[in-house]
């Protein structure tokens, strides 16, 4: 059984962490833990026309980003990597500078300490010098970093299927096998 972290930051693209839910939901050999920050949830509103509680069915355990308490924030929780999708840039320079303010934050951080995977969606652009310094040295330490950018060999013919490839990458950086997407399988 796969443990993982979910974490929702307050970026655009909420609907990337929704498919990354419903997939792992259908997978019997992976464990989620869900924390999504308060922006989070304005986008998931904003966004989609999902409720915040349907979203919470969807993963196994669900955090209240201000619990600083939770297991997910301690590195004797074991588990076996982390998602922040999509992850805010406000996100991203927290976790690179080790200023965990909240629930999404320390436990990127306890990932980090750990040496665990820890894989980063970021969602924004264009970037600046100061977010490709915060990537870069996320990237440094171990971090994975898998922006969203559509591949188009599998000629997708929707928006789902967009969405489909990138959690298909993100669930490959955590180690899960699924065949959510066409790979490429050559010429």
């Amino acid at each position: 059984m796969k443990k993982i972290i979910i974490g929702v930051s307050g970026a655009s693209g909420t609907i990337y962490a929704v498919d990354l839910l419903k997939k792992t939901q259908q997978l019997s050999n992976v464990e989620t833990h869900l924390v999504m920050s308060k922006w989070a949830k304005q986008n998931l509103a904003l966004e989609t026309n999902y409720q915040l509680n349907e979203i919470n069915s969807l993963a196994d355990y669900v955090y209240d980003e201000r619990d600083q308490a939770a297991k997910i924030a301690s590195g004797s929780f074991l588990v076996d990597g982390m998602v922040v999708v999509p992850a805010s840039m406000k996100t991203i320079a927290g976790i690179a500078n080790g200023f965990a303010d909240n629930l999404v934050g320390r436990a990127a951080d306890v990932i980090l300490k750990e040496q665990r995977k820890l894989v980063i969606v970021p969602r924004e652009s264009p970037l600046s010098v100061i977010h490709l310094e915060n990537l870069t040295k996320l990237a440094k330490i171990g971090a994975q970093i898998i922006p969203p950018i559509p591949a188009f060999y599998n000629h997708p013919s929707s928006i789902q299927d967009l969405v489909d490839h990138q959690t298909m990458k993100t669930l490959d950086a955590l180690g899960i096998n699924n065949d959510i997407s066409s790979r490429w399988d050559g010429r």
